[in-house]
């Protein structure tokens, strides 16, 4: 495994947890801590997208008639385009 050193800043929340998480002996060192809980949180957003993916697999193989209708396609922006012309009347 290669390893990239690099500069970071954090901020005193981030850095704390790090530390605590080397003072608890979960990991030898603050740089270690950092890697490995970017590793776990790699690992979760992998997880979420195979499931996803799954998911979206299973409901496109359905038959047609299996599928739930969604509601009016008109009503699908209604609450974004209601934001736009709020801030719109605002400037």
């Amino acid at each position: 495994m290669s390893v990239q050193k690099q500069s970071v800043s954090f901020t005193d929340t981030a850095y704390t947890f790090a530390r605590e998480l080397v003072e608890a002996g979960e990991y030898p060192n603050v740089s270690a801590a950092v890697s490995g809980e970017l590793a776990k949180a790699k690992a979760e957003r992998d997880l979420e997208r195979t499931l996803l993916e799954a998911e979206l697999e299973r409901r496109l193989s359905l038959p047609l008639d299996q599928w739930e209708p969604v509601g009016d396609a008109a009503g699908v922006t209604k609450g974004a385009r209601a934001h736009l012309a709020a801030m719109a009347q605002k400037t």
